[in-house]
């Protein structure tokens, strides 16, 4: 404890402030963040000698405090935030003050269109009745929000930075409905729900901004959505000469979508399919082995069709792909690393083990891995065991972008980045409750 003496005026007295203030920092920096210092006055500092404490102007001598009342609570600031936010985007274009109400609501919490109106009273926002909230949505359709929306989320991506890299992903969203109809039908979920859902597609650049949203029919294959998402995007924006590269998993792997990409002059890399590896390693594995070290990158080609063979053992290098000279095949690269090898090899233990069990009939016989039927009798698949256990730490990515234009490396890390669609689906997703009804839409409002 240090004492830095008396004052007896309000000068005297900022003075001695200032000089407790630089004992207690002791030459510690202070954070600049506009914070307006309150004025110290004599009048507002107890007499010790009189034994009283200074009384707020108005509240006599003695008497009792009020009992606090909290007369209501909202959360403003949020509200304003998110809504600043929304209009910095540009969705303002719109001129729907209920509809932008409804996007900061589902952000804040997912909920119906009924309840709404109790998150919105909440933020300490106007809110309006159901049926007006029906209302704006069915302006979605008419008035072309979602023309003006993507109109927007694309010049913010291409004024952060370009449209080099987009990233392509598919999910699900189910409805609490008894009958299906014309767009909500019951079709695969990786949920296994048997509710009537819709398969929404979502384009994203390389920092997971959405540009894209596509809905399809709840029994649309995965597949069949890359394209039309695609071609749309390109043709909305006009971008036929624009060049880009998809990124997207192994689910949009086919060839019919990549024949057409490549035919619109689009780039592409999508995740390649384990059971590919022994045909597209297989002058690798001849001429090396199966032995791999720790980040090892295998560049050769894959067929584009079932019936083509573009490996030739004979060969000791790999072949570059070449647009020109590979007509009947795409560029694929292999990487091998020793933490999914570890993944990996965890996994064929347990299956080898769970084989096993099921072949010694200590387990109920199942569509098991690595047993197969011979005589009537259940034996362990030893060469499809072998053949994976090959295979392990491997990952395969197919594109039709040339080394020369991407190396190996580059070609892996975009793929990698597609955890950023899939966190913005797990964000979007999160924004839109199960639907509940009992007739069909009259517009598909969910995903704008």
């Amino acid at each position: 404890m240090a004492h830095v003496g008396s004052a007896h005026t309000d000068a005297q007295l900022g003075i001695l402030l200032e000089q407790a203030r630089r004992i207690a920092a002791q030459d510690q920096g202070v954070l600049d963040i506009e914070v307006p210092a309150r004025t110290q006055s004599i009048d507002g500092i107890a007499d010790w000698r009189t034994g009283t404490l200074p009384l707020s102007p108005g509240v006599p001598k003695g008497a009792p405090a009020p009992p606090g009342r909290t007369a209501a609570t909202h959360s403003r600031l949020l509200y304003d935030v998110l809504g600043a936010v929304y209009d910095w985007l540009g969705f303002d274009i719109v001129a729907d003050a209920v509809f932008r109400d409804l996007v900061i609501a589902r952000i804040v919490e997912p909920t119906s269109k009924v309840d709404a109106a109790r998150v919105l009273a909440d933020l300490g926002a106007d809110t309006v009745s159901y049926r007006t909230i029906q209302r704006h949505l069915a302006k979605v359709n008419t008035a072309n929000y979602r023309e003006q929306i993507a109109a927007k989320c694309f010049t913010h991506a291409t004024d952060r930075g370009g449209l080099s890299l987009l990233l392509y992903d598919v999910t699900t969203l189910y409805f609490e409905a008894e009958n299906e109809d014309d767009l909500r039908k019951v079709g695969y979920s990786k949920e296994r729900r048997i509710d009537p859902q819709i398969v929404v597609g979502l384009l994203v650049d390389r920092s997971g901004f959405p540009l894209e949203v596509g809905c399809f029919e709840g029994n649309t294959a995965e597949t069949t959505t890359l394209v039309p998402i695609i071609t749309g995007f390109a043709a909305r924006h006009e971008l036929g000469n624009t060049p880009m590269v998809i990124a997207a998993d192994a689910g949009m792997l086919s060839a019919l979508n990549l024949a057409a990409l490549d035919e619109a002059g689009l780039g592409f890399i999508v995740g390649s399919r384990m059971t590919k590896a022994p045909g597209d390693l297989e002058s690798h594995f001849h001429w090396h082995g199966d032995v791999f070290t720790d980040g090892q990158i295998i560049d050769t080609v894959t067929p584009r069709h079932a019936n083509s063979i573009v490996n030739d053992v004979a060969h000791r290098a790999e072949p570059v792909w070449d647009p020109d000279d590979h007509t009947n095949a795409w560029r694929t690269i292999w990487a091998y690393s020793a933490k999914r090898a570890r993944r990996d090899q965890k996994t064929l233990y347990a299956q080898e083990a769970r084989a096993r069990a099921v072949v010694n009939g200590e387990r109920a016989a199942k569509s098991t891995r690595f047993v197969k039927t011979r005589a009537g009798d259940r034996v362990l698949d030893e060469a499809s065991l072998v053949r994976a256990q090959s295979l392990v730490g491997l990952k395969g990515y197919v594109t039709n972008v040339p080394s020369t234009v991407m190396p190996a490396g580059e070609v892996i890390a975009h793929y990698h980045e597609l955890w950023r669609v899939e966190r913005s689906f797990r964000m979007s997703r999160a924004t839109f409750a199960p639907g509940r009804c009992s007739t069909a839409p009259a517009t598909p409002s969910k995903p704008t």
